[in-house]
């Protein structure tokens, strides 16, 4: 069996039904085998810069499932081997995992302090694909030198919006200091625009596109002013770029969540372009079989498809975001599920009114458990965490647990899901998601010679999440070692303090 690896900058199109028959059967080829490079071979023969020693290596896109010594060296995995590899420094993992580094496809959490906390939780490369970033150069600036683990961002639709309506960029559109206006609350997101105006919009995308951006970025359901007409000519773009669409699709008010999920699969059918659904488990709810089922039927038809999801029963976001229009005249019972962040109280008509002026945060409360458990389980929904910034308040737990909830609960407690698959939904899958724009993630997400080595090392008997809704914050428990390129950004169970090897993660990098 060939794995395939695309080459260049399309959108990945044929490259998902290859990589689901790879994770269903084991792969023919070597386990040691991987993408080589004369930069990786720099260690080879030498002494290595550090050994992994003893661990059970699991590599999902090869099915490697064995004890193993892994050598890095210059960034990079060197040698996968029985024994008798020599190193400047040794990592002993006897009992413990070794596995790709988790990728994060849906962290809003891009700051030092919610990536800190994503490296506890196993996480090596942490992407804001959702609502994405404009300007994008400039974003990516802001990051460089500061990062743990590796970033980067689409290019935000609602972002290049705002500049197109109200004139001035709204730069990461989640991480609102406290204090200023939040951009969920600006006329540009419920404004129409005209066919000149879309081209315009267009160009301003076209251009975050070649500053880096990882595709484009829809929080439909905060746009309400973005007619179905615009939401077609921007996937237009998408595919005419070659860059996948991250969505989250429209709101309940309009017209069901099957029609919302319609929208977008019949978008990138007749344009072309590669699509990813986020949190289908929050946008399609109780909906979730029939949903996932339209996917999977649109991916065997050619489509270029995926989704993800997050392994918890409550969602969050801003309460005086558009999300929440439909909510007014509901009843209190309702307003209970909504849990004001950072304290226990549950709203009310009154208490939801006066925030939603205010502005801020809010738990919603109210999935079942064990749809969420079947969603968690499937084996081609990716892992992602949506996690909100931890830099001025503790929010919701997804963005510190969600890697070593999945590992912990699921696989380990409540045997939902096998360690292999989770691993998979965790590392190969997202990777090859990205790979296909940004080439530089054919070398992530796996444990290969010649790969980065973003190498996470968990105890898979205690790995387990910590951060609750009472305290979000709480670090994850059982990630002992996590490797960023071959430095040490987790050792022995703790940080490792001002060591900031993250790198930016861009359209068409290698």
């Amino acid at each position: 069996m060939t794995i395939h690896r695309p080459a260049g900058r399309t959108g990945g199109r044929g490259r998902r039904a290859a990589s689901l028959a790879a994770l269903a059967f084991a792969a023919c080829a070597s386990p040691e085998s991987g993408p080589a490079s004369e930069d990786a071979a720099a260690g080879a023969g030498g002494v290595a810069d550090l050994v992994i020693l003893g661990g059970r290596v699991m590599d999902p896109e090869t099915r490697l499932d064995a004890v193993r010594d892994v050598a890095v060296a210059n960034g990079r995995i060197t040698d996968i081997a029985e024994g008798g590899v020599a190193g400047r420094d040794t990592i002993d993992a006897t009992g413990l995992v070794v596995a790709p580094g988790f990728v994060d496809l849906h962290a809003h959490g891009q700051d030092t302090v919610s990536a800190k906390l994503q490296a506890l939780d196993g996480v090596t490369t942490a992407l804001e694909m959702e609502l994405g970033v404009y300007p994008v150069a400039e974003w990516v600036a802001s990051r460089e030198g500061t990062a743990p683990i590796h970033f980067g961002a689409t290019v935000s639709h609602p972002g290049a919006r705002t500049k197109l309506l109200a004139g001035f960029d709204v730069g990461h559109s989640v991480m609102t200091p406290p204090g200023e206006a939040s951009p969920f609350e600006f006329d540009a997101v419920y404004g129409a625009i005209d066919d000149d105006q879309v081209l315009e919009l267009n160009g301003l995308i076209a251009s975050g596109l070649e500053e880096g951006g990882l595709g484009i970025g829809f929080g439909i359901t905060y746009t309400p002013g973005a007619s179905r007409t615009e939401i077609y000519r921007v996937f237009q773009l998408a595919a005419a770029q070659g860059a996948p669409a991250y969505v989250h699709i429209r709101g309940e008010n309009s017209g069901g969540t099957l029609g919302a999920f319609q929208e977008v699969i019949a978008n990138a059918l007749a344009t072309g372009a590669s699509l990813h659904i986020v949190h289908m488990n929050s946008s399609a709810d109780e909906m979730a079989r029939m949903t996932l089922e339209m996917i999977r039927g649109a991916r065997e038809r050619g489509i270029d498809i995926t989704t993800e999801s997050y392994p918890y029963t409550a969602g969050s976001t801003r309460i005086e975001s558009a999300l929440f229009d439909p909510w007014e005249g509901r009843s209190d019972e309702e307003y209970g599920r909504l849990q004001w962040s950072g304290t226990p109280e549950r709203l009310n008509a009154g208490s939801f009114r006066r925030y939603r002026e205010q502005g801020g945060w809010v738990v919603i409360h109210g999935r079942s458990e064990e749809t969420n458990e079947w969603i968690v389980a499937q084996p081609d929904v990716i892992i992602a965490s949506d996690g909100i910034p931890y830099l001025y308040a503790a929010i919701h737990p997804r963005g510190a647990g969600t890697y070593s909830r999945v590992l912990g609960y699921y696989v380990r407690e409540r045997g939902a899901l096998s360690l292999m698959d989770a691993l998979a939904k965790m590392t190969i899958l997202p990777a090859q998601r990205v790979e296909g724009f940004a080439p530089v993630m054919a070398r992530k997400g796996r444990v290969q010679v010649g790969a980065d080595a973003d190498i996470v090392v968990f105890d898979p008997e205690t790995i387990i999440d910590r951060a609750t809704y009472a305290d979000p914050a709480a670090p994850s428990e059982g990630v002992m070692h996590l490797l960023v390129e071959g430095t040490a950004v987790v050792r022995d169970g703790g940080l490792v303090p001002g060591v900031y090897p993250g790198q930016a993660i861009t359209s068409g990098t290698r």
